[in-house]
């Protein structure tokens, strides 16, 4: 008789649109149903964040959804969702406990140590240790994950840069605990975009010949959207036809939208709200932008490639493990909106250097982001980890 199916419990913090949302969805889809059986459990995410609860169950996944469950601190919400959770495992009575993003992280791993010999396994989407919070509260978050970390079986880093960053200027961890297993993503819709160039232009009523230039994730501080904008007013001094898509949704949309306006940008700027066919909109795009402060792996940056966009992005977090500088797109060293300007300039004023760079990016990313090799990697690591029986 063949033995039964490891049980495996994930958890995130909610589904939003993102790349950490994506992955948890991938993963429990795709492990072999034969040797993995997975529970996918999930907060709300907020109202403007998008959600993709529905793509989860569609996906044949069996999700579990707690209402407490939320990413801001609240102390009657964590202790609820802790005690929800805490049920969950013990009826459950998983293999593994998975946990992704900082708030399942934290509640997950104290659930799962309430019932013996489960092993945990936390992955590090990005951190929030730089450019999220002040100084006193960014500290009171790192003695947290430390603690954490000394129960935890298995740490997930997206990248060797991020891997190396937590074990040595965050001191999270031990060398040995850790596993570094890029981010895997479904990426064949956007390597067969290039079919659909032209039909979003149309829908927003475009000249063929304007240059669109994109920006796509959550309209939040950390994204800066801000420098984005600044950016945009001096490529239009020299390219007045350009066009800018903002592809999201956030807190910061109101005021960037006043921004849009009061700037004179208002005829140049879109704001499409969430999208799900980014294909359509990476198609019709002649590069992709992205300025944020801090990111883990950015996955606008990985759809954009794989559609075969060149980018223009802040050197930040795991930008340089998705984008080569030079190779597949142009990184800017500071935050000064002439320079990121200038790298956009750059590329629209040499098309066949763009279209080198975009081709580049598809083949990189083709071979190192595939939801495939996400699934063979964790897998592999799940079955050494329960061989091993917990040791870490």
């Amino acid at each position: 008789m063949n033995p039964r199916p490891a049980r495996i419990l994930r958890i995130i913090t909610r589904l939003n649109i993102g790349g950490p949302s994506i992955n948890a969805i991938a993963l429990s889809a795709g492990l072999p149903r034969d040797r993995f059986e997975t529970v996918l459990v999930c907060g709300r995410p907020g109202v403007a964040e998008g959600n993709l609860a529905s793509r989860a169950r569609e996906r044949g996944i069996r999700l579990i959804e707690i209402r407490s469950l939320r990413r801001d601190p609240s102390p009657v919400a964590d202790a609820a969702a802790l005690a929800r959770l805490i049920e969950i495992v013990r009826r459950e009575r998983p293999d593994i406990v998975h946990t992704h993003l900082a708030k399942a992280g934290a509640l997950g791993r104290i659930a799962a140590k309430t019932v013996p010999g489960i092993r945990t396994v936390h992955t590090f989407h990005g951190h929030v240790f730089s450019g999220y919070f002040t100084p006193a509260r960014t500290r009171i978050f790192l003695a947290v994950e430390r603690l954490l970390a000394r129960g935890t079986d298995k740490i997930i880093a997206l990248s060797e840069a991020q891997r190396a960053e937590l074990v040595g200027a965050c001191r999270i961890g031990r060398p040995g605990q850790y596993a570094v297993i890029p981010l895997g993503l479904d990426l064949e819709r956007f390597a067969a975009s290039r079919a659909l160039r032209g039909s979003l232009r149309r829908e927003l009523g475009l000249e063929p010949e304007a240059s669109v230039i994109t920006l796509a994730g959550r309209l939040a501080p950390v994204k800066d959207h801000r420098l984005f904008l600044a950016a945009a007013r001096l490529v239009l001094a020299a390219r007045p036809r350009a066009v800018f898509l903002v592809v999201g949704d956030g807190e910061e949309r109101p005021s960037l939208e006043r921004e849009a306006r009061t700037s004179g940008l208002a005829d140049a700027v879109r704001f499409t709200g969430w999208r799900d066919d980014l294909d359509r909109v990476y198609a019709d795009s002649d590069l992709v932008v992205l300025t944020s402060r801090n990111e883990g792996t950015p996955v606008s940056l990985i759809e954009a490639s794989a559609a075969g966009r060149p980018i223009v992005a802040t050197a930040v977090g795991g930008v340089g493990d998705v984008v080569r500088d030079g190779g597949s797109g142009l990184l800017a060293a500071g935050r000064d909106p002439a320079e990121i300007a200038a790298l956009i300039l750059r590329l629209l004023d040499d098309p066949a250097r763009a279209a080198a760079m975009g081709e580049e990016g598809r083949r990189f990313v083709l071979e190192r982001f595939t939801s495939a090799r996400l699934v063979r990697d964790v897998g592999e690591l799940y079955g050494r980890l329960l061989e091993e029986g917990g040791a870490g």
